[in-house]
């Protein structure tokens, strides 16, 4: 196959492609409707489809009623069922692959179902989508005259009782057409390395000569390939190595931590930055527009939204609204029934609606990942909104960090205990710290009250972490590379307290 014409005809698919998103973005509620009765309908034999008469259900509200919200820990023995061969449980085809995740650094690995469903109509049609949407934003986009680099999870798929287990990403590289070699990089051989820092030199090696135009993956990792690159190379910048690079897709984790190193790395104006969400539960929002933090949510990928206010948030006793009953500005936890059988299912991140016509979000944390010990109701949105003020101020830039309370003692006020790892740290840390709070206080009223002539807050306290910490914590705990993250937020001190020994 000739290179030109496979991504002539790659870029006129992409395109016809838009007219679908515009469906959905004009009649976004039928579209849920629609997707709602499809899984309701194809899902009706399962054993749960029997168990909660899926074919008694006519609308949105007796699917509420029959069906409960549920989360991993109640639907892990049925999970666990059909990993060992057990079929037609929660979704009618046969479901053999299952993504392994944890999210952060739990010890207890989850395994989530991922049908065939999942991977063509979800997965490998929002990778489409993400191209779609920035060739439809850059009309005189060069990226397919070169190739795109991935930089996926960390593990191989292994083989379990007839069923297959992975990080999501080695999933997806596992079931790409043939042709996907002809425009990403590095070969899927090399993409399935197991061992995360022998993955990382075997990319490099296969990528510095080749014409790279655009790079997707999780900003952490990504950025920790891009240093590297410079030191085998020698060169100054990225632009050096690669001269074609126009846009990199990335997400995971929040970019503007990383924005101002990245800039520095990559020193062309006109460089873009498209912003993904996905997980293993499922492909849910892409930026459509440049130069925009707001995310389109895809409503036609088998996968139906509900949606909890965080301010009556109670795990799975809690009352979910549909996707119409929204309102701006609001923080709410989601909820997902999708096509590979997960039913009213918490994922677990919380996001809110920036835009209405059409649904944009933002995400804004997660359910579990919020300080708010004194009521303080601080979430990684504020917290890194703050530090993004801090490092602008002081001109730092941070690599990682974790927060964590500091418990009442007694007449001593409690606070927060942070580890920062500065790829540049501030000249006065304390003129970062003072910063840092006043920002959460303009951010969060919560805070700035508890904060109050240090009534249930003092002020935060921020250890300078070593050079290498995180990563050398995650290495210890065989989780480097991919969706891998560092915890940011925890009511608890368990992380916390594992770095300080390093400290």
């Amino acid at each position: 196959m000739q290179i030109p014409l496979f991504n002539t005809v790659l870029s006129w698919i992409l395109k016809k492609r838009k007219y679908q998103i515009d469906m959905f973005v004009d009649y976004p509620i039928e579209v849920q409707n629609e997707v709602l009765f499809d899984l309701i309908s194809d899902a009706k034999n399962t054993k749960l489809g029997k168990k909660y008469d899926f074919t008694s259900i006519n609308n949105y509200e007796e699917f509420a009623k029959n069906v409960p919200i549920q989360q991993y820990e109640s639907i892990e023995p049925i999970i666990e069922k059909n990993r060992k061969g057990e079929q037609n449980i929660f979704w009618y085809s046969k479901i053999q692959w299952f993504a392994k995740s944890s999210g952060t650094t739990n010890a207890k690995s989850k395994f989530i179902p991922v049908s065939d469903e999942a991977i063509e109509d979800c997965h490998m049609k929002a990778g489409k989508d993400m191209l779609c949407l920035f060739i439809n934003n850059n009309e005189d986009t060069e990226i397919f005259k070169g190739k795109g680099l991935r930089l996926g999870g960390s593990s191989a798929v292994y083989e379990d009782n007839d069923s297959f287990f992975g990080d999501l990403s080695a999933i997806i590289i596992e079931n790409m057409p043939f042709w996907a070699d002809f425009s990403s990089a590095p070969s899927q051989k090399t993409a399935l390395m197991s061992e995360w820092e022998t993955k990382m030199d075997a990319i490099i090696q296969e990528t510095i000569d080749e014409n790279i135009t655009s790079l997707s993956g999780v900003p952490s990792w990504m950025l920790v390939l891009l240093n590297r690159v410079l030191e085998v190379t020698g060169k100054e910048n990225i632009l050096e190595v690669w001269p074609n690079l126009e846009v990199y897709f990335h997400g995971g984790v929040n970019f503007n931590p990383y924005r101002e190193q990245y800039k520095r790395l990559i020193p062309k104006k006109s460089f873009k930055y498209f912003e993904t969400y996905n997980a293993s539960e499922g492909f849910f929002a892409i930026q459509d527009q440049n130069n925009s933090d707001e995310l389109l949510l895809m409503l036609d990928y088998g996968i139906f939204y509900e949606f909890i206010d965080m301010n009556n948030y109670d795990e799975e006793n809690s009352t979910a609204i549909p996707l119409q009953e929204v309102e701006l500005n609001k923080n709410y936890a989601i909820v997902i029934s999708t096509n590979s059988g997960l039913w009213r299912y918490l994922i677990g991140d919380t996001v809110k609606f920036t835009c209405l016509k059409p649904y944009r979000i933002k995400i804004t944390g997660r359910t579990k990942h919020f300080i708010n010990v004194f009521g303080e109701e601080l979430v990684v949105e504020n917290a890194e909104d703050a530090l993004q003020i801090a490092c602008k101020e002081t001109n730092a830039e941070i690599t990682d960090y974790t927060v964590a309370p500091i418990f009442m003692d007694g007449i001593n006020s409690g606070g927060h205990e942070w580890v920062i790892e500065f790829n540049t740290p501030p000249q006065h840390l304390d003129e970062f710290i003072l910063i840092l709070d006043n920002a959460l206080k303009n951010l969060n009223s919560d805070y700035e009250a508890k904060r109050y002539l240090n009534m249930a807050l003092a002020l935060p306290i921020i250890h300078q972490a070593p050079k290498g910490l995180f990563y050398d914590w995650l290495k210890q705990k065989n989780k480097l590379g991919g969706q891998h993250k560092v915890p940011r937020l925890s009511n608890k001190r368990d992380f916390l307290e594992e770095l300080l020994v390093h400290a």
